[in-house]
């Protein structure tokens, strides 16, 4: 039985919102790239936009994964 509840509770860590939150950051990434390799005038807007929001999400990933899967 106690198999059992210890099974039960790993089960609860994860939340299908986490898969969403790990391809946004991957379109995030991809996102911020592309506006890096842009020719022959950059957005620096944009760039720093990205910037922010990629490191937003990287974070909140790393506090996902680190902090409640593998807790």
């Amino acid at each position: 039985m106690y198999l059992a509840e210890a099974a039960a509770a790993t089960l609860t860590k994860f939340d299908p919102m986490d898969i969403l939150m790990l391809l946004f950051t991957v379109v995030i990434f991809i996102g911020w790239v592309r506006l890096l390799m842009a020719r022959p005038k950059k957005n620096v807007f944009a760039i720093g936009f990205a910037t922010v929001s990629l490191a937003v999400f990287l974070f909140a990933n790393y506090v996902m994964i680190f902090k409640v899967w593998l807790a």
